[in-house]
Parts: C-alpha cells; sequence; structure tokens
C-alpha cells in the first residue's frame, strides 16, 4: 500500500503545470540559471530515476530536503504532526463521546419522536462540507458572536513553551490556567467542525448495528431466560454491535487525517495539512511524498490496530484464528 502510495503522489505531483525552478528563482530567471537549478535538484533527469532515488532514500530514512525551505523534509513533516494529532483526536474524541450514546439511544427508541430527533440531523452532519460548514462556523462563533478565536493555537502574543508540539499538553505543563484556557478555545472550533461528519456516521452506524442485534436469536433467547434487560443490553446486544462500530471508528480516524487538510487551512492552525497544501501550491515534491507517505503508514497501522481489536471484542474470532 505505501509502495502504491508514494507512486501515485510521485506521479501526481509531476503532472502538475508549472515548473519549480520558475517558482524558485522568479519570472527574471535567465535561461542558464533555470538549467543550472534543475541539474542541482535533479529535476532534469527521467521521472523514473527521480523516483527511484525518492524511493531508495525513504527506504534508508532520508526522504530529501524541502525544496523552499532547504530542510529536511522528514522533519518538516515530524514538526507539523502534532497540531494535526491533536486536532484528529480531539474530533474524533467529540464525534465518539456523543455519536455512540446517541445512536444507542435511538436504536432502544426505535419508532420514537426521539429518535427521529436523533437520526434527522445526522443527515445535516453528512452532508454538509467540511470547508463551508468551517467558514460558517467562523463567520457565526467568531465575527458575530466573538465567542471562539478566529484561527492559530494560541492568542497573538502569548508565550508557551513548545515542550512536546501538542497545545493542549504544554499549556497543562505551565500550570497556567489562563494558558490551558486559550489553548482549549482555539482547538474548540476547528475539533466540532471536523467531527460533523464522523458524529453522524457514528451515529447511523451505531443504532442500525444494534437495532440488527436486539432481533437475534441470542437475545431472545436471554430474555426468555429471564435475564435482566440492563445485562441483555450491555452483554448481548452491545458487545455484539461493537465490531462493526469499532471499524467505522477507526476508518474515520484515518479519514480525519484527510479531512483535517481543510479544517487546518481554514482555521490557521501550523499542521500537517497546512504544510502540505502549501508544499503542492509551492511544488515542493519531497515534502508531499513524504506526508502522504506518512499519513498512508499511519492510516495502515490503525487499521491493523482495528484488525487486532477484534478479537479482544469477540471471543469467536479468536477461536476461529486458532483453528
Amino acid at each position: 500500500m505505501l509502495l502504491g502510495v508514494s507512486v501515485v503522489v510521485f506521479v501526481a505531483m509531476h503532472l502538475l503545470p508549472g515548473d519549480v525552478a520558475t517558482l524558485l528563482l522568479g519570472d527574471r530567471a535567465t535561461a542558464a540559471s533555470l538549467a543550472r537549478l534543475r541539474h542541482q535538484l535533479g529535476l532534469d533527469q527521467p521521472v523514473f530515476v527521480q523516483y527511484w532515488r525518492f524511493l531508495a532514500g525513504a527506504l534508508s530514512g532520508d526522504f530529501g530536503t524541502s525544496l523552499r525551505d532547504n530542510r529536511p523534509a522528514l522533519g518538516e513533516v515530524l514538526e507539523a504532526f502534532p497540531t494535526t494529532v491533536e486536532l484528529t483526536v480531539s474530533a474524533l474524541a467529540l464525534a465518539v463521546a456523543i455519536g455512540l450514546p446517541l445512536g444507542v439511544f435511538a436504536a432502544f427508541r426505535e419508532g420514537t419522536w426521539l429518535d427521529t430527533a436523533i437520526t434527522t440531523p445526522t443527515l445535516f452532519g453528512v452532508s454538509m462540507p467540511v470547508f463551508w460548514l468551517g467558514l460558517m462556523a467562523l463567520l457565526l462563533f467568531s465575527e458575530k458572536l466573538g465567542w471562539m478565536p478566529t484561527g492559530g493555537l494560541m492568542p497573538i502574543g502569548a508565550h508557551m513553551p513548545d515542550r512536546t508540539g501538542f497545545s493542549i499538553i504544554d499549556a497543562f505543563l505551565t500550570g497556567n490556567a489562563s494558558l490551558i484556557w486559550q489553548a482549549i478555545r482555539h482547538l474548540l472550533l476547528p475539533a466540532a467542525t471536523l467531527a460533523t461528519i464522523p458524529l453522524a456516521l457514528i451515529t447511523r452506524i451505531t443504532r442500525g448495528e444494534v437495532l440488527a442485534s436486539m432481533h437475534l436469536d441470542h437475545v431472545r433467547t436471554a430474555r426468555a431466560k429471564g435475564l435482566p434487560e440492563g445485562r441483555v443490553r450491555r452483554a448481548h446486544i452491545l458487545r455484539n454491535a461493537l465490531i462493526p462500530i469499532v471499524t467505522v471508528i477507526g476508518l474515520q480516524l484515518g479519514l480525519l487525517l484527510s479531512g483535517a487538510f481543510l479544517t487546518e487551512t481554514i482555521f490557521s492552525l501550523p499542521g500537517l495539512g497546512r504544510l502540505m497544501v502549501d508544499a503542492i501550491l509551492a511544488r515542493d515534491y519531497p515534502v508531499v511524498q513524504t506526508g502522504a507517505i506518512f499519513i498512508a503508514g499511519l492510516f495502515v497501522l490503525v487499521n491493523f490496530a482495528v484488525d487486532i481489536s477484534y478479537g479482544l471484542l469477540d471471543p469467536r474470532v479468536r477461536r476461529k484464528g486458532t483453528r
């Protein structure tokens, strides 16, 4: 998968219109200086040679040097990554904390007005593009009401030591209540915006899986034996519904990493998404390729962790694996 991602990103970047040397030197650069810079960057070589050089370097841990900043591309990606993780994990935590209870609540009240009141707004959450919702949230909560900041990780002029790269953790390490509150305020609106789509999906998937589990034979048997309803719901309904729900949550974590690109750009967050957008516009091939492979690697790890969790959630999976 990582090899396929590297090929697709490499080819796509080289198909984009525009010349890197011209972007770096300007339109008034001479033909000789442009040719000299292309030779220095290796851009005058065949595409398959450039790809092989990148792949050989990546396998040895050297992802190349940023064409804009002349810094290691992997270093720039790792520097921006904590902000993206903070935003993504916060958005997923909001989606799970709200979506799971809502889905379970709606399933146990199927067909009532409460069920309709929960499921109908989820259509709005799935349908609204993140970039539009982010702009509307900025217009309402920041511009009109003034409740939230317009962007960034901290207010202009606020001084906070960068120990871990995570703004909220660094704020807690200072012990300053004002900095902690400011860090939370700056992250809350972007996280809530990014959480809308996974929140809607988790709610709907949870409701559907709980409804499907409620009509299984072993659930009817448990009720016929006189087991308390609370135990039936916890041990026989919710546990059976967990595997598809966990799968959706794991996939959403990977999709949130890509959704963070737009959110970070709208809210001026210095994360991996904004770095990638700026690198694409500047034709900074090493940074774009490094970031794409980094995100793809995380996606693979998340899916692997989800697969491992199946055996922990359902003993039947463990028994099948040992046969």
